[in-house]
């Protein structure tokens, strides 16, 4: 009879990079690009099987971006630019991630990338100036520079409700959809959440369920998409002025190419308000309403104006007026995430479609074959959650980041998070966050705020190369300053007005801080742009014979 034998895995030696960058979505493929094109040797960490970030894990029915296909995409490279054609004004999820899969080919980005494997620790080490990644693959990794491009939307929110454990029936988040099409025909379902996710997932299970039943806790103000194919002659005429579109973009508060208005809505007539809103709706698109007058998001009357239209729009598509007045939203228009539609507010008017208000009757928990609220059981074959994410700092907390003398980054971050320019952490020297808190990227077009942020990255890289430094972190101070400044502008708008995940109220025990900064895109380039001109005015640079916190020097401190 043969011994049985064993063996003992074998763990990688460890690997020494100059960069290493965590995810390979839109932000991690782009640092790649550049950093590789300083001549750095980069390897980029994907916890998922393939490139694609948000847009591999994020392939539920009616999965679509809300900012147009032709603003949503690199513009890094003109001859990309020129030979890809989107289909649709709004793109759907496997046009996105064929996109992303296609750069990814076409600038040989996957030889340089390290999929199916998770960084669970980054560790930085004070007397090599390097950091020490981990991941749950054994394989470890030790680099100059750490880039974090986690994404904002990325760690799941998934509520605790009691007995779930026991129910028997499908459940399913929205952000972890199966590869393999769901099939709910004839099924009793349930959608819990009416954010962005569940407004575009609920007309499609809709079509399918015997019947649904939407939970809704608080509802959301949602544009129609008016989303159609894109005509050869438009494509060509944005193909031709693509340059310049893309410069207007980089400049532009949103991170798309409009003319911003310049008139307040008192200065206009009821008429002419009536006038600018019907052309904005039957437009479409996130900005239809808000975007009419210059100030939608920092008067309340104007906004007011414009949040009354919306809701008179979904009163006189749902038939039942109880459902209409529910699906009302009550908080200022902006001061949630705008959503984006097809058919969303018609759904309710289907025979099929139940919406359950989790204000009357919050949820109690499961048993086996029901969901309980505090005045019924829905018997259910199966759940989807749609409750959105830990967003904005759920994935960087997720790992466990110790930075300069062994401070964790969730210790740091206990009372709430704190970066400058939502790029550096005072603390944690040489780690960079792509969009991270306290830039616009959440409330813009986040392909011009990855690209205006990897570029910056990349810039401060070769300068810190070039004169000799081997760190580089935020001063205290600088960094206090940058959040409060980012407090003080959403403070001066409507967008602060309202709990959400901008503000980490969607996560129970989560600090409530404002993260976005609210002034937009082409203001804080130029800010970011500022301060490196400045000789990176607000960080503290270390060269090669002077360590330690005494010796460092600190830039405008």
């Amino acid at each position: 009879m043969n011994t049985p034998t064993t063996s003992t895995p074998t763990i990688s030696p460890t690997e020494s990079y100059d960069v290493i960058v965590v995810g390979a979505g839109f932000g991690g493929l782009y640092a790649l690009y550049r950093l590789r094109r300083l001549g750095l040797s980069v390897r980029v960490i994907e916890a998922g099987p393939s490139v694609g970030g948000t847009w591999y894990w994020n392939r539920y029915p009616g999965a679509r971006c809300d900012v147009e296909s032709i603003d949503y995409s690199y513009s890094f490279d003109e001859d990309l630019q020129q030979e890809w054609t989107w289909s649709e004004r709004y793109a759907s999820q496997p046009e996105i991630l064929r996109y992303i899969e296609h750069v990814a080919d076409r600038f040989d980005l996957r030889r340089d990338v390290t999929l199916g494997t998770r960084v669970t620790a980054a560790r930085y080490d004070d007397a090599s100036s390097r950091w020490h990644v981990s991941t749950d693959t054994g394989r470890s990794y030790v680099t100059r520079y750490c880039v974090m491009a986690v994404g904002n939307l990325t760690a799941l929110n998934t509520p605790s409700f009691p007995g779930l454990n026991d129910f028997q029936g499908s459940t399913f988040h929205t952000a972890r959809w199966p590869e393999e099409p769901v099939d709910f025909t004839g099924m009793r379902v349930g959608v819990i959440g009416t954010g962005s996710t569940g407004i575009q997932v609920i007309p499609q299970i809709a079509e399918q369920a015997a019947e649904l039943f939407v939970f809704q806790r608080t509802a959301n103000f949602s544009m129609p998409a008016r989303n159609r194919p894109l005509t050869p002659d438009e494509l060509e005429a944005v193909k031709a002025t693509y340059r310049e579109r893309r410069e207007k973009a980089r400049w532009s508060f949103a991170g798309i190419p409009v003319d911003p208005a310049t008139s307040s809505a008192h200065a206009a007539s009821e008429e002419e308000r009536r006038a600018a809103y019907d052309a904005g709706w039957q437009a479409g698109g996130a900005h239809a309403l808000i975007s009419q007058f210059a100030d939608g998001l920092i008067d309340r009357v104007t906004n007011e104006f414009a949040a009354d239209y919306a809701r008179d729009r979904i009163r006189e598509i749902v038939e039942d007026p109880e459902v209409a007045e529910t699906l009302c939203p009550d908080h200022p228009l902006g001061s949630k995430r705008i959503c984006v539609d097809t058919h969303y507010y018609e759904v309710f008017n289907r025979p099929n479609v139940t919406l359950v208000d989790l204000r009357e009757a919050p949820i109690d928990g499961f048993d086996a074959h029901h969901l309980r609220t505090a005045t019924m059981a829905y018997e259910l074959d199966a759940v989807v959650f749609a409750t959105g994410f830990d967003a904005i700092t759920g994935a960087l907390l997720a790992i466990d980041i110790r930075g300069r003398d062994g401070i964790a980054l969730r210790e740091a971050w206990s009372g709430g998070p704190g970066t400058y320019l939502g790029v550096g952490i005072s603390g944690f020297p040489n780690l960079f966050v792509v969009t991270g808190p306290f830039s616009p990227a959440v409330q813009v077009n986040v392909i011009m705020a990855i690209e205006q942020h990897v570029d910056w990255v990349a810039d401060c890289i070769a300068h810190l190369d070039e004169h000799g430094f081997i760190a580089i972190e935020p001063t205290p101070e600088a960094q206090h300053a940058w959040v409060r400044h980012v407090g003080d502008v959403a403070a001066g708008t409507l967008r602060s007005a309202t709990d959400s995940w901008w503000s980490g109220a969607n996560v129970p025990g989560k600090p409530r801080v404002f993260m976005p900064y609210a002034g937009g895109l082409g203001a804080f380039r130029q800010i970011c742009d500022d301060v490196a001109a400045r000789g990176y005015d607000g960080f503290a640079l270390s060269n090669q014979e002077a360590r330690g916190d005494e010796q460092r020097e600190a830039v405008g401190a």
